[in-house]
């Protein structure tokens, strides 16, 4: 799998000096819901089609961006986006994680309910080296008003950099199995805000449920349905500082269906209800 994402930047380095433009994400806003943000840095990469997305603008307004191909999306730590599936595209994220660099090749059809291509691969990432620089100043010129031609030479070295990781990774003892591990849950914290189950998580990585909680018997420190839960308290009070959601929002936008039982799982996680954490200083 990972000779496929290899290949790709090979052939998008190949094209870097030629992208036709790069997009950063804001978050001066409040995001619409159901919009991709998390705590990391990502990269989206348009191979082919056109892939809309609702995003903030300087003015601090919220404006449908097209992105067609050649074009990038950078989204800094807690930046969001919130992209239109409903067209013909395809799309290459590159997703920058603590301990993992996650790799997701998504093909989608106008009109079709699911995607016809998902390809999802995961590296050990290399802290303290010169990809956290890179990323720190990707990060850092994304508040500036004008970024080019910095950016573009930002995001080279930032490619070249990855390819080099794709060809040569960080000497470890993890395996396929631990590779698949952290790219499910690079995946989980992508789509905390949605209804994922372990049966389509499952299927959009092409293993059986009773595998996917195996996997994380063995693999993690808690059950699948724990980390989810992890993964959504720890959202949700990052938007109850952030932002001034109601509590019915919070829970919304974090993947709770309900008001109340959001309620009780974040009293019982952190010791204190929704509106005592957001009244801490």
């Amino acid at each position: 799998m990972g000779q496929v994402f290899h290949l790709l930047l090979d052939n998008l380095l190949s094209e870097s000096e030629q992208v036709s433009r790069i997009v950063f994400a804001r978050d001066q806003v409040t995001p619409p819901q159901f919009s991709y943000q998390v705590n990391f840095p990502r990269v989206e990469l348009v191979l082919s089609g056109e892939y809309p997305n609702l995003l903030e603008s300087e003015d601090k307004s919220i404006n449908e961006v097209v992105l067609t191909q050649g074009d990038v999306l950078y989204v800094p730590p807690n930046s969001w986006n919130k992209p239109n599936w409903d067209t013909d595209c395809s799309v290459l994220s590159l997703l920058f994680g603590k301990r993992q660099l996650g790799f997701s090749l998504v093909g989608k059809a106008k009109n079709q309910p699911g995607f016809y291509d998902v390809q999802k691969h995961s590296i050990q990432t290399r802290t303290g080296h010169s990809i956290d620089h890179m990323l720190n100043a990707l990060n850092m010129l994304a508040k500036e008003p004008v970024q080019a031609p910095m950016d573009g030479y930002l995001l080279k070295a930032l490619m070249s950099y990855c390819q080099t990781m794709l060809t040569a990774p960080v000497a470890s003892t993890r395996n396929r199995v631990e590779d698949l591990y952290q790219g499910i849950c690079i995946y989980i914290q992508e789509n905390f805000h949605r209804p994922i189950t372990r049966e389509s998580i499952a299927a959009r990585f092409n293993i059986t449920p009773n595998h996917l909680s195996r996997l994380f018997r063995q693999q993690g420190h808690m059950r699948m349905a724990d980390y989810i839960t992890w993964v959504r308290v720890d959202r949700a009070k990052f938007m109850l500082k952030r932002y001034d959601f109601r509590l019915g929002e919070v829970a919304t936008r974090c993947g709770f269906q309900d008001v109340n039982y959001f309620y009780r799982v974040f009293k019982a996680k952190t010791g204190m209800t929704p509106s005592e954490y957001r009244g801490l200083d």
